[in-house]
């Protein structure tokens, strides 16, 4: 049978998932000394590792080139789901929030407002959700630079510890949603390979509540 093929996040979610895995008894060796190799073996081929960015991780997945996928919540949000969400993997916790320039109150008067994001579905949602009528500016690089330019009235980004926000004289207003890396499967996987799939999410689930006891 040929292997179970698992997209990963390339960074800090590429490092923790093979974290998990070692922690699970799978040999990831190939994946630590990948070198520029982008399609690497895990424990005895029985799992084959795709590595990508975090976008392409939902592409190959919802397409059935890869059977699962590790992607964070951020990138779910903001894409879409044409595919099962099924664990939970608790690293990678981040939120995200809607910020803005310290002292002012982003919900005050009536001026319709400007919001730049990285995100433009999930900011858009979120207003949308308050009956709020927002124009939406699409920001590639440091979003923080909107509000400090008098581009947009605030912004909705990821925030893990606020420190970029405070030395850029912004604050948090709301939290929207608690991010973390979830383990996503294609949909024709999870019943063709509905076994092994679901053998190695109860590993890692299990793994996992075993460090959550042990923090």
């Amino acid at each position: 049978m040929k292997p179970l093929r698992i997209a990963l996040t390339k960074g800090r979610l590429e490092k923790d998932t093979v974290g998990v895995l070692e922690k699970i008894g799978l040999d990831c060796t190939q994946v630590r000394e990948k070198g520029r190799r982008l399609i690497l073996p895990v424990g005895n081929g029985e799992i084959e590792v795709v590595l990508a960015k975090a976008a392409d991780v939902i592409t190959y997945v919802e397409n059935g080139v890869c059977d699962l996928g590790v992607v964070g919540k951020d990138t779910i949000m903001e894409n879409g789901s044409h595919f099962f969400e099924i664990l939970d993997l608790g690293f990678g916790r981040c939120r995200f929030a809607l910020a803005c320039r310290k002292g002012t109150d982003f919900f005050g008067g009536y001026k319709a407002k400007t919001v730049a994001s990285k995100y433009p579905n999930v900011a858009r949602q979120f207003f949308e959700s308050r009956a709020m009528d927002v124009r939406i500016i699409k920001i590639e690089g440091s979003v923080e630079l909107a509000p400090l330019l008098g581009l947009a009235d605030g912004i909705v980004d990821i925030v893990e510890t606020g420190t970029t926000l405070k030395e850029n004289g912004l604050e948090v207003v709301e939290t929207i949603a608690q991010i973390s890396a979830r383990l996503i499967a294609n949909t024709a996987s999870l019943k063709m390979r509905k076994r092994e799939i679901e053998a190695l999410a109860e590993k890692l689930e299990n793994c996992i509540a075993k460090e959550r006891e042990n923090a």
